[in-house]
């Protein structure tokens, strides 16, 4: 029971290192990889939570599996937004962009 402390605080660094990505970055990638760290960190929770309920192991790596499909359907249609914005914008910089004009 002692080890899963640490599963637990590996999940806040990571959730943590994700929310400070996602305030000082100024790219949208950047942003991007952020908000995917962010959603790895939850899902080690997630793992680590299951063993510590009377519940299966089982649901635990079911929730994270949801966290990671949705990871990755977010990962394509923001990459294919970034897409877009960079070939109307010419960049991906949020300081360029904030005005949304083109």
């Amino acid at each position: 029971m002692n080890y899963l402390i640490w599963y637990h605080l590996a999940a806040l660094i990571l959730f943590g290192l994700g929310l400070y990505g996602i305030t000082c970055r100024k790219s949208l990638v950047g942003m991007l990889i952020s908000v995917e760290l962010m959603l790895n960190g939850a899902g080690l929770a997630l793992v680590a939570s299951s063993r510590l309920t009377p519940a299966l192991d089982e649901l635990g790596q079911i929730g994270t599996l949801l966290v990671m499909g949705l990871a990755a359907a977010e990962a394509t249609l923001v990459l294919a937004i970034i897409l877009i914005v960079s070939r109307r914008f010419g960049t991906t910089e949020i300081a360029d962009i904030a005005t949304l004009k083109g």
